[in-house]
């Protein structure tokens, strides 16, 4: 299975991002990009990109990224992810662009940008750091 298909087929049984209506937009060997449209469904009280999709996309993107690096027997979990909000999430969707920092047998380091898209422009709104575990494909 060639890495595309083996990105989005593994996206498309998170039921999560599902839900929130996320789609992957871009797959290259230790970079991916998701992006999500902000609707009235994922604001918070403020009208603003509620922080939990901006966490999600994130480590999702990050996540993804670090899978792209690994073979198809291995799967990647998140062992710690650390965000900073940096701006407010206005905009019509958000995108998170993940990439791998270091990659490692035991621990990958990867990093994530999330940005709003409003009017043809983008804000950087987070930044996230982390590591992902590799761990024996479920299937």
């Amino acid at each position: 299975m060639d890495l595309e298909t083996r990105i989005r087929t593994s996206f498309a049984r998170q039921a999560m991002m599902t839900t929130l209506q996320a789609r992957v937009i871009d797959i290259a060997p230790g970079t991916v990009s998701i992006a999500a449209p902000l609707s009235d469904a994922v604001l918070q009280q403020q009208g603003l990109a509620h922080g939990g999709l901006t966490f999600a996309l994130g480590d999702s993107a990050a996540g993804y990224s670090a899978l792209s690096l690994l073979t198809p027997e291995q799967e990647v979990v998140t062992s710690e992810l650390s965000i900073h909000y940096l701006a407010p999430g206005l905009g019509t969707r958000l995108i998170a662009r993940g990439h791998v920092v270091k990659p490692g047998r035991r621990l990958i380091v990867v990093g994530a940008e999330v940005y709003a898209e409003r009017d043809g422009e983008e804000t950087c709104i987070a930044t996230l750091r982390g590591t992902m575990v590799p761990v024996a494909a479920t299937g």
